[in-house]
């Protein structure tokens, strides 16, 4: 790392490219003029390196960003209510970027009729821009993507050209600039019933990415959940989580806890492979004779390949690894050139610790689906972890033009 990208890394904990972290300084250098940038790190103040780090902070976001994970938040806060109506249930969002994540659990939890006096939602963020535009509550257009906009009309005033948030809404979100990082477990620990820490790790090196879920860990309650983005759910399986099991919400708990309260899916389950017994096959009379040859009986109809890998998704959202890879293979038995059937190998090998065989995989997959999201992700964490950040950046790059185009569409 250069000395810029070091200071950057310590402050922030991101690994950050070096054309980024040039860039950054480039513009700050038109506000405060040095002769070049050893000079200009020579005599950077607090002050300035806050305006740096608010150059490379990745604070996009929108609201009902990934909305099966405010659905999967919301049945788990009605079970633990249910279970203890005097309960006040804390939610951290962790970074919020611009507000639109802490905002949309209060308004589905407004929207579900949950008291306001049950539940508080804390949100940090790294960059106080963030938190100061947060905390005014204006969005313009982009921040509103969904199909459905009648969140908005039911919770935002007009401002202009913009919309402003009720305040009834915004005083159930306390918002606080500060690194996760750098938090003080003192009075924390155990202190939250729900967590999101989405695409944060996705910048972290190995180190940093492990201090990062220790932080978490120690913040989540025992039966609490954690709700991540896709690409760093197996970083926590590795370091003490398991996988919730509701499609699209890529939610976690602690593996050392007690099961947490039923969460209902919307969307429905991985179908199970329907298994057939043989046709009866009513035997002829004999005949005397002669001696009767054996009557064949039919085997059971093979399941077709789009059972198969449904039912190896399922298999690896429960953990059974073995099973997921063996019928993961039988499905590329039937489907030779199934990308999504090498994704969850490499899933599979993730976990167990064979990286080598996960990347092979992965590889494969995006040669059969080059614009596979999941798989650049998970290639590009690799790569970070290997050491490799020039093939880091590059992959990560190529999947957020596959992501631009894909919300696009």
């Amino acid at each position: 790392m250069t000395p810029a990208q070091s200071m950057l890394h310590e402050a922030t904990g991101l690994t950050l490219s070096r054309s980024v972290v040039d860039r950054a300084i480039r513009h700050r250098m038109e506000h405060n003029p040095a002769a070049n940038q050893d000079a200009y790190l020579d005599r950077m103040t607090p002050e300035e390196l806050t305006a740096l780090v608010e150059l490379v902070v990745v604070p996009e976001s929108w609201f009902y960003r990934d909305p099966q994970a405010f659905q999967a938040a919301l049945e788990f806060i009605r079970a633990r209510l249910a279970a203890d109506a005097n309960h006040m249930v804390r939610i951290l969002s962790v970074p919020c970027a611009g507000g639109e994540e802490p905002y949309t659990m209060a308004m589905v939890l407004a929207d579900a009729g949950v008291p306001r006096a049950s539940y508080i939602i804390d949100a940090f963020d790294i960059s106080p821009g963030c938190v100061e535009r947060a905390k005014s509550g204006i969005y313009g257009r982009n921040a509103f993507r969904s199909q459905d906009l009648g969140f908005r009309d039911r919770h935002f005033g007009s401002d202009g050209d913009d919309y402003r948030i009720s305040d009834a809404l915004r005083q159930q979100v306390r918002f606080k600039q500060g690194n996760l990082l750098e938090f003080d477990l003192g009075a924390r620990t155990g202190h939250y019933d729900v967590i999101f820490c989405r695409n944060l790790l996705i910048y972290f090196d190995k180190a940093t990415t492990k201090a990062a879920i220790a932080k978490l860990d120690a913040l989540l309650g025992e039966s609490g959940l954690l709700f991540a983005g896709y690409a760093e759910v197996p970083s926590f399986c590795q370091y003490g989580f398991t996988p919730l099991q509701y499609p699209q919400a890529f939610g976690l708990r602690k593996e050392s806890a007690r099961p947490a309260p039923a969460v209902k899916p919307v969307a429905r389950a991985a179908p199970r492979i329907a298994r057939r017994a043989p046709p009866a096959i009513p035997a002829p009379a004999p005949k005397p004779a002669h001696r009767l040859a054996p009557v064949p009986v039919p085997a059971p109809p093979a399941p077709a390949a789009t059972d198969l890998l449904a039912e190896a998704r399922r298999l690896a959202d429960l953990g059974q690894l073995k099973e997921a890879e063996n019928t993961s293979r039988d499905h590329l038995a039937q489907s030779p050139d199934s990308a999504e059937a090498y994704f969850i190998l490499g899933l599979v090998n993730e976990l167990t610790n064979k990286r080598q065989l996960a990347e092979d995989y992965w590889k494969r997959c995006i040669y059969l689906q080059p614009d596979h999201y999941e798989a650049l992700c998970h290639l590009a964490l690799l790569a970070e972890t290997n050491n490799d950040p020039g093939a880091a950046t590059a992959l990560k790059a190529r999947a957020a033009r596959v992501y631009k185009r894909q919300q696009g569409s």
